[in-house]
């Protein structure tokens, strides 16, 4: 696993307090892991989107940190299903181009087989402080 991730999850209180766990990650690729609990469900009964554009949005922000510090440029998001308490969802991003200080990297959520959101996030690279 890729050590600049591991850093960064490392102090990732936000995450780490959601139970999102980082299970792979290398040069602008990622891979978080997190369980629906019932604190996450509106009132619907079904997975706040809130909580799953955050699961992806980390994926991303491990992927897009792989070679430089980066922040997010911006976002879009599909929810495709809806999702419920206990499901376990894999979120992995991939990076599709990086030129000078931008990047474009796709988020694929999945519970099991099932694709539940796609997200396409746009990064920004920053100086080191």
């Amino acid at each position: 696993m890729d050590d600049v991730a591991r850093q960064l999850y490392d102090r990732d209180v936000a995450s780490q307090a959601l139970g999102i766990a980082l299970t792979d990650a290398g040069h602008g690729t990622a891979t978080v892991t997190m369980t629906v609990t019932p604190q996450m469900l509106q009132g619907h009964g079904t997975c706040h989107g809130g909580y799953m554009f955050l699961l992806a949005d980390t994926a991303f922000a491990f992927a897009c940190n792989s070679e430089r510090p980066t922040v997010a440029a911006g976002a879009d998001v599909e929810f495709l299903a809806p999702v419920h308490e206990g499901d376990v969802l894999v979120a992995t991003a991939v990076e599709r181009v990086s030129r000078g200080r931008r990047g474009v990297y796709d988020v694929t959520v999945r519970r099991g087989d099932e694709v539940v959101v796609e997200f396409r996030g746009r990064s920004r690279a920053v100086d080191r402080r």
